[in-house]
């Protein structure tokens, strides 16, 4: 075990996004556009990820990326003949938008040759991480602005050291989706759990609780260790869940916390269109408008 498996006291400061996958369940939508960069009403997915990064108070953002994928690096890079057309239109509104991209955080990539799995794609990320904690942002998910999870979890790492991970309560049928942990209480803070153990994606009646982990990770530098030297598990990949089920096994604390908020799940076409929809109808420039519409439409009154 490397020397700073429970280092405490230092705040994570940079995330991991593995955004390498082949996201073959929105084809051909994504034969030439990466699946993170499908727009949530005028922001693409990933940007509320790097968003949700950066309140955080992470600036160092690394993406894992594939083959064809090389636009997410455009999308957080400058575009001067953009911003002077919009600054000679005079519309500072969207002039600021288009920088705030740009401003977000410091955008590092890398590549995954083949989708081996998570934990094969959080792996790549060791020569950039280094020994350090660092956070992994799943690229297909993202909670509500107004009520953050990764703060809680930056602070609690730093605190415990250790892996800690987010779940979320899930209807047993569900578990089968999922990694899914078993836990047991804790006297560090309100819906905070200690893990005793962890599956990746049980049947129904072999499921040791309801809670799924979400895809928000905070994870020591000693988890690439464990990632190398993890075989092939479930579908034939290389599963993140595996190597932090053995760094548990060696004695490395493992803390979750509940998320009690909403979870924007993306990685599937109804939870896309469900993004968009209530996302949409949140909006003060567009909201009104569009739930008027959509409670018609719902109605059979609207025109489609």
């Amino acid at each position: 075990m490397t020397p700073n498996a429970h280092a405490t006291g230092r705040r994570a400061v940079k995330a991991v996004i593995p955004a390498a996958g082949l996201a073959t369940r929105f084809l051909p939508a994504t034969k030439a556009v990466p699946k993170e960069l499908l727009p949530v009403v005028d922001r693409p997915v990933l940007q509320y990820i790097v968003e949700e990064a950066a309140a955080a108070g992470i600036n160092d953002v690394l993406l894992v990326t594939g083959r064809g994928k090389t636009s997410m690096v455009d999308h957080f890079d400058r575009r001067p003949d953009v911003e002077q057309r919009l600054e000679e239109k005079g519309d500072l509104e969207r002039l600021a938008a288009v920088r705030r991209t740009s401003e977000l955080a410091d955008i590092y990539t890398c590549r995954q040759g083949e989708p081996l799995g998570l934990g094969h794609a959080v792996g790549t990320a060791a020569s950039h991480v280094g020994d350090n904690p660092f956070a992994v942002l799943l690229g297909d998910e993202f909670v509500e602005e107004d009520k953050p999870l990764l703060p809680a979890m930056l602070d609690l790492q730093a605190r415990t050291g250790g892996i800690v991970l987010a779940f979320m309560e899930v209807k047993p049928e569900e578990t089968s989706r999922y990694g899914i942990a078993s836990v047991a209480p804790s006297s560090l803070g309100e819906d905070i759990v200690e893990v005793t153990g962890l599956v990746e994606k049980p049947a129904p009646e072999e499921a040791p609780s309801n809670l799924a982990v979400l895809g928000r990770y905070v994870l020591p530098g000693s988890i690439f260790e464990a990632i190398a030297n993890t075989k092939p598990g479930s579908g034939g990949e290389i599963q993140l869940t595996d190597a932090m089920h053995q760094l548990l096994q060696d004695g490395v604390p493992v803390h979750g916390i509940v998320y009690r908020g909403y979870r924007y799940d993306t990685g599937m076409p109804l939870g896309y269109l469900q993004a968009v929809v209530m996302l949409a109808s949140k909006r003060a420039d567009l909201g009104e408008e569009f739930r008027a519409w959509l409670g018609e439409f719902v109605a059979g009154g609207a025109k489609g």
